[in-house]
């Protein structure tokens, strides 16, 4: 299989900008950070993007969509202690008496309600052209698959094109508890509408108690999604729905700067593909 590398086809958002500060642009802008604000703005993109398709047989251009789960248990965790004493010893417990963060914690109802600001700005924006894309992929960890959840529910969407949960989707993992996922069974039960992508495993088995994973472990794991979509989906509009970490891992492999999405934000940005 040819190989891809990946950029970032800068001018359609606000936050393409290189100096573009999240903590002022806010989790969610308007038209989700869309410079074209004409009646036919998302009509007008996704037409761009099909010609941009069309040039030649070397490049191939989709629209992400990034959504980082609302705030969990674990992110309150972390505000209550402290990165620093978080990192070096809460964040390896499930918990302080108080609070649960592992294994996989739930979303706070402040996360839930940050959810539900997204699901509104999708309603606002489908006047506009915006549709819930048939290709939308999904963290396994659970303030992820109920973020998704809430983004798009009741939202005009096809069963022939379900969320589909794919296990590189997940945060960084390891010593962490709140990035251990629970059993595949566990979330289909609770998740009967996503489906799961083909061999995805019972247990966790990426997991371990002593040892995290890599910036550089993450974006390799990145790339390796951007690759499966890029050769398998034909759709020009995805949706992925996941956590800060690993999306800043696309964004590496994108060639992009960290970006510090704020929990319930959305990241849109216009993705080249080159075959090399």
């Amino acid at each position: 299989m040819s190989l891809r590398s990946y950029s970032i086809v800068s001018g359609f958002f606000i936050q393409d900008h290189l100096d573009a500060d999240p903590a002022l642009i806010g989790a969610v802008p308007p038209r989700f950070g869309l410079i074209d604000d004409s009646d036919d703005r998302w009509s007008n993109l996704c037409q761009k993007i099909q010609r941009m398709n069309g040039a030649d047989d070397q490049t191939s251009y989709k629209l992400f969509i990034f959504g980082r789960h609302g705030e969990g248990f674990h992110n309150v965790g972390e505000a209550k202690y402290g990165t620093k004493a978080w990192d070096d010893y809460w964040s390896k417990l499930n918990g302080d008496g108080e609070l649960i963060w592992g294994p996989d914690p739930k979303l706070t109802s402040l996360g839930e309600e940050q959810a539900r600001i997204v699901n509104q700005e999708w309603r606002n924006e489908s006047k506009y052209g915006l549709s819930v894309p048939h290709s939308r992929y999904c963290s396994p960890l659970t303030r992820a698959t109920k973020t998704c959840l809430l983004t798009f529910d009741g939202l005009p969407t096809s069963a022939n094109h379900p969320v589909v949960i794919v296990e590189n989707c997940r945060e960084e993992y390891g010593e962490h508890t709140c990035d251990k996922r629970n059993s595949r069974t566990w979330v289909s039960t609770h998740f009967p509408e996503f489906v799961f992508e083909e061999d995805f495993t019972e247990g966790d088995e990426l997991w371990t108690a002593n040892e995290r994973e890599t910036h550089l472990q993450v974006t390799i794991r990145a790339q390796s999604v951007l690759d499966m979509i890029f050769n398998t989906d034909d759709n020009d509009v995805i949706s992925i729905t996941a956590h800060g970490g690993i999306i800043n891992g696309f964004l590496t492999a994108m060639g992009r700067k960290r970006y510090a999405l704020p929990t319930g934000g959305v990241l849109p940005v216009v993705v080249k593909s080159t075959l090399q």
